[in-house]
C-alpha cells in the first residue's frame, strides 16, 4: 500500500513508509490509500485557465487581499463600460460581489486545495464502476460564461488495485470544474485524476455533456446546443470492448 500526504510548504506529494501512526488504529481495519490531488495532475501551466494560481493554495488572508484587488479592478472595468455603478443602489456592491464570487465559488479550485482522496482495495472486484450524472458548473475560459452539464465517470479496477470512495469522484469534478476551463481540458484533467488515484486500473473513461452560455448568450446565440467530450484509456479505448459499450449504454446520452 502506498500512502501520501501534501507537504504544506512545497505542495508535493510525499510517500511515507509508516502512515499508521497518523491514523486512528480502530479505523485501520480497512487498508486505505490516501492520495493528495496536486500539481502532478495539472495539465496546463500554473496561472493559466484550468490551472492553479501561483502560490497555490492561498491562505484566507491572501484570498481577502485578492478579493480587495479584484473589487477595485472590476469597478474600473464597469467604469470603462460607462456604468455608473457607484450611484446605482442595485450595482454599488457589484464589484465586491463579483470578486467574492470568483474567489470563493466560480474559481475556487484555483485557490483552495482539495482534501485528500481516499481509495480502498478492490478485493477482487473486476467489473466496471460507473458514477453518472455528476453535476458540473464551470466557466468558459474564453468568454467567462457559465458551462453547465453532467459528468459521467467509469473505471475498471485492476487485480490488487484500488477503488475510490464514491463521493470523491464528485469532489474531483468540483476541484477541476471550479476554474476557468475549456471542456476538452476539463475532461482530460478529471480523467487523469481518476487514473492517478485508482492505482493499477485497467481503464478509465470520462464523458462530459454540457451547455455553454458562450454559445447561447453571445455570438451565434443558439439555445439548447450541447457539447460532448470523452477521454478514455485502457480497456475503454477499444470500440469493441464490452466495458466501453456498457459505459455508454449506462449513461444513455440523448
Amino acid at each position: 500500500m502506498n500512502n501520501y500526504f501534501i507537504d504544506n510548504d512545497t505542495q508535493n506529494t510525499i510517500e511515507i513508509e509508516d502512515f499508521s501512526e497518523k491514523l486512528d488504529m480502530k479505523s485501520n481495519k480497512v487498508n486505505r490509500t490516501r492520495v493528495a490531488v496536486n500539481d502532478e495532475l495539472e495539465i496546463v501551466q500554473t496561472g493559466f485557465a484550468n490551472a492553479v494560481a501561483e502560490g497555490f493554495p492561498l491562505s484566507e488572508n491572501e484570498k481577502l487581499d485578492m478579493i480587495n484587488s479584484a473589487e477595485h479592478a472590476f469597478g474600473m472595468f464597469l467604469d470603462a463600460l460607462k456604468c455608473d455603478w457607484r450611484n446605482d443602489p442595485n450595482s454599488m456592491e457589484t464589484p465586491r460581489r463579483v470578486a467574492k464570487a470568483y474567489v470563493n465559488d466560480l474559481w475556487s479550485g484555483r485557490y483552495t486545495a482539495m482534501s485528500e482522496i481516499t481509495s480502498f482495495p478492490s478485493d477482487g472486484y473486476d467489473g466496471i464502476i460507473i458514477e453518472r450524472d455528476i453535476p458540473l458548473t464551470s466557466m468558459c475560459s474564453h468568454h467567462h460564461q457559465v458551462i453547465g452539464g453532467l459528468v459521467h465517470i467509469g473505471y475498471v479496477a485492476g487485480e490488487g488495485g484500488q477503488v475510490i470512495g464514491l463521493s470523491k469522484l464528485n469532489r474531483i469534478v468540483e476541484l477541476f470544474g471550479r476554474r476557468g476551463a475549456i471542456q476538452e481540458q476539463l475532461t482530460t484533467a478529471i480523467h487523469n485524476a481518476v487514473d492517478k488515484v485508482c492505482e493499477d486500473n485497467k481503464g478509465v473513461i470520462v464523458t462530459i455533456v454540457a451547455n455553454h452560455n458562450c454559445v447561447s448568450c453571445r455570438g451565434v446565440k443558439h439555445q439548447g446546443a450541447s457539447m460532448v467530450t470523452t477521454k478514455a484509456s485502457g480497456v475503454f479505448r477499444d470500440n469493441n470492448n464490452l466495458a466501453r459499450k456498457e459505459f455508454f449504454d449506462s449513461i444513455k446520452i440523448s
